[in-house]
């Protein structure tokens, strides 16, 4: 610190920490007050100055008796509507990229029976491990028909997106689908993949794809929960006919088990 500058020390502090975050110094961890006190030279409330300016800008983030740490950005993903990780990721100014860990095909009684085809079809697999801006987002697998999926065998997707080679090299437009979105706690393996802290769980997602009428995806996608939220629009207009839907409906008999 140049302490016969003008400029205030929370302010040289805080310029010093912007620089570190961004770039990448503190990604593993962000040092408490404590050791940047010690660091700079400067009293706890100059570090808490500098800090406050940091929250502001949304590159860190602080909750009550807890460690500062640095404040990824979120990947905002709609609710009920068709949608690319891979654009999600790009539209947030981020660095799409996917190690690529499996690539085959196989057979799968389980997904074959999501997919409504015989246990024993053939399906092409697809394992990622997706990152943005090289830090680890989620891991992604994929099913699809072989029938359908072969010619994706031969496609580096390291960084691209699955739908746009599906369109291209098979003319299969995925069109509508089903979702479904839980909530756990990672698996030993899935923490050290993702890179996850002990304090963060995961989002499960589950997916079915349709083109023409056929199913044709299914998918399993664990995101970490501190890097992905989801937004939906709502309306009373909605609610009002839900009620209208349940109160015309009559109450169903009892029946035997």
């Amino acid at each position: 610190m140049d302490r016969r500058s003008p400029v205030p020390l929370w302010s040289q502090v805080q310029d010093d920490l912007r620089r570190r975050v961004t770039e990448g110094e503190f990604d593993a961890a962000f040092p408490g007050e404590n050791a940047l006190v010690e660091a700079y030279e400067v009293s706890r409330n100059t570090v808490r100055e500098a800090l406050r300016g940091l929250r502001a800008e949304g590159l860190v983030t602080a909750e009550r008796g807890r460690a500062p740490r640095v404040r990824r950005a979120e990947i905002e993903q709609p609710v009920g509507t068709l949608y690319s990780l891979f654009a999600s990721v790009e539209a947030a100014g981020l660095t799409q990229r996917s190690d690529v860990r499996a690539l085959d095909v196989r057979a799968d009684g389980v997904v074959a029976a999501h997919l409504d085809l015989e246990e024993s079809t053939p399906l092409v697999h697809l394992e990622r491990l997706r990152r943005a801006d090289d830090t680890p987002l989620a891991v992604d697998r994929v099913w699809l028909p072989a029938s359908v999926a072969s010619p994706l065998l031969g496609v580096d997707f390291t960084h691209t997106s699955l739908y746009a080679e599906l369109t291209e090299l098979t003319g299969t437009r995925v069109e509508s689908g089903h979702e479904r979105i839980r909530a756990q706690i990672p698996t030993r393996g899935e923490r050290a993949l993702l890179e996850c802290p002990e304090d963060v769980a995961v989002f499960v997602i589950e997916r079915t794809g349709v083109a023409a009428g056929r199913l044709v995806e299914w998918r399993q996608t664990v995101v970490r929960g501190d890097r992905f939220a989801f937004e939906a629009d709502f309306s009373s207009r909605g609610l009002q006919l839900a009620v209208a839907r349940s109160a015309a409906t009559p109450p169903r008999a009892a029946t035997a088990s």
